[in-house]
C-alpha cells in the first residue's frame, strides 16, 4: 500500500486524513482544534467506525500531533501497520513561485513564510503545521501542495490587473486563483467518467461551497478563474461579497467612516448570502425563500445571476464548452442552484434533464439531457485524495 497522511493546518487547528492512494480510499480522518486553549478538541474517525471525541488541553501544534498519534494508536488504524510514506500539506498560497507539488526544504519554508503577505490568514498556520509535522514524522518526506498551483497556467492577459505596472510588480498584485486542487481533481474525474482525454476537452468547473469559484479549463489546464489575488473576488459566497465596484469602499470610508479593518470584515464575513439573507448556508436561504422571505429570495437570485454571468463569459473565453461540472457542498447537493445556473444556456447547447438533476443519487453522475450538446455533471470533489496523489507522485519522481 502507498499510504499518505494529508494535513490541512490553520493557526489554531488542523485536519488530517490517512489515505491509501493505490486504493483511492481514506483509512481514517480527524480534526484537532482549539489549539492553545484550555479545552482543546480532538476528533478521530477510522473508516467504517464511529467518531471519538476528546476534550483536553492542547498547547501547540506539536502537542496536537501527539494527540493525533494517540488516537491512531487507540482507535486505529495503527500507523505501525499502515506507515505513511510521505505527508502532504495543503498550503493555500504559492504565489507565482510554486506551480507544482514541492518537497518541503528550509528554503521552501522561507518562501511559504514570505508569501504570508499574500495570505496572512492561511500560510502562517500551514507553516506551523508543517514544522510540527516534521518534528513528529522526521523520517519521511513532506510535500507542499498549493491551492494556487493549478492556476499558474493562466496567460498574462488573464492574471494581470490593469493598474500601475510597477506598483503591481513590486507588491505581487495579480490574479492567482484558488481551489486549484479541487478544480484539477474534478476536471480529471469528469474526463475519466466520460472516457475522453483531457486534450481537446473544454471544461467549466463550478466549485460551490461556503467559498465558491469557477474555472475554465482547456486541455486540462486552467485558462481563467474567478478568484483573484485573494479568495474574495468572483462569485457570491457564503459570507464573501465576490465582485464589487472598488469605489464602494472609497465611498464607505468617506461617508460611513469605515476603516480598512471594517471594510475587510464587511466583505469577508458580513457579505454574500449572509449579508443579503442573514444566513450563509444555501439550505437555510432556500428554506427562508420558500417561506416568503424576500431578502432570501433576492439572495438566491443574486447568487445564481452571478453564476450565469460567469458561465457565459467562460464559454466565450473557451470558444464553446464540452463539459460543465458542479462540485462541493452546494454544487453537489442543490439541484435548484444547478438548474438556475444553467437556465439561460440553451444558446450554448446546454440542456439539463430535470429528473436526473433532482435525483438523490450520489457519486459522479450526468444531469444533462441525452440530446444536450454539452455534458453537465455532478462530480463529488476529493481534495484530500488529490493532495495525496500529488504528494506520492512528487516523492516517487524525486526518488
Amino acid at each position: 500500500m502507498s499510504i499518505v497522511l494529508v494535513i490541512n493546518s490553520g493557526s489554531s487547528s488542523f485536519k488530517y486524513q490517512l489515505i491509501d492512494v493505490d486504493a483511492g480510499r481514506s483509512l481514517a480522518a480527524g480534526l484537532v482544534e482549539r489549539i492553545g486553549q484550555a479545552e482543546g478538541r480532538a476528533v478521530h474517525v477510522p473508516a467504517g467506525a464511529s467518531e471519538t471525541e476528546r476534550i483536553l488541553p492542547i498547547a501547540d501544534h506539536t502537542a496536537g500531533f501527539q494527540v493525533m498519534l494517540d488516537a491512531f494508536a487507540e482507535r486505529g488504524p495503527r500507523l505501525e501497520e499502515h506507515p505513511p510514506v510521505a505527508l502532504g500539506h495543503r498550503v493555500v498560497h504559492g504565489g507565482a513561485r510554486f506551480f507544482e507539488p514541492t518537497i518541503i526544504t528550509p528554503l521552501v519554508e522561507i518562501n511559504i513564510d514570505d508569501l504570508s503577505a499574500l495570505a496572512p490568514l492561511h500560510n502562517p498556520g500551514a507553516l506551523q503545521g508543517i514544522r510540527a509535522a516534521q518534528e513528529t514524522f522526521p523520517a519521511v518526506p513532506h510535500v507542499a501542495v498549493f491551492d494556487t498551483a493549478f492556476h499558474q497556467t493562466l496567460a498574462p492577459a488573464a492574471y494581470t490587473y490593469a493598474i500601475d505596472r510597477e506598483l503591481a510588480e513590486l507588491h505581487r498584485i495579480r490574479r492567482y486563483g484558488f481551489h486549484g486542487t479541487s478544480h484539477k481533481y474534478v476536471s480529471e474525474a469528469a474526463a475519466a467518467f466520460l472516457g475522453r482525454p483531457l486534450a481537446g476537452l473544454r471544461q467549466i468547473v463550478f466549485h460551490l461551497g461556503n467559498g465558491a469559484s469557477v474555472t475554465a479549463i482547456r486541455d486540462g489546464r486552467s485558462v481563467e478563474t474567478s478568484m483573484g489575488m485573494t479568495p474574495l473576488e468572483g462569485l457570491v459566497m457564503g459570507t464573501r461579497s465576490g465582485d464589487i465596484d472598488p469605489a464602494v469602499l472609497f465611498d464607505l470610508a468617506r461617508r460611513a467612516d469605515m476603516t480598512i479593518h471594517d471594510m475587510d470584515e464587511l466583505l469577508n464575513t458580513r457579505s454574500g448570502l449572509k449579508g443579503l439573507a442573514g444566513v450563509s448556508d444555501m439550505r437555510d436561504v432556500l428554506h427562508r425563500a420558500d417561506e416568503g422571505d424576500e431578502h432570501a429570495a433576492l439572495a438566491f437570485d443574486v447568487y445564481t445571476h452571478r453564476l450565469r454571468s460567469y458561465a457565459g463569459a467562460y464559454i466565450a473565453q473557451l470558444g464553446g464548452v464540452d463539459v460543465i461540472s458542479f462540485t462541493a457542498g452546494v454544487g453537489e447537493n442543490s439541484a435548484r442552484v444547478r438548474r438556475e445556473a444553467m437556465a439561460t444556456l440553451a444558446f450554448a447547447g446546454v440542456r439539463v434533464d430535470d429528473e436526473r438533476n433532482e435525483s438523490p443519487q450520489r457519486g459522479i453522475r450526468r444531469i444533462s439531457a441525452d440530446d444536450s450538446d454539452v455534458v453537465v455533471l455532478v462530480v463529488p470533489t476529493d481534495e484530500e485524495l488529490e493532495i495525496a496523489r500529488q504528494t506520492l507522485h512528487e516523492v516517487q519522481t524525486v526518488r
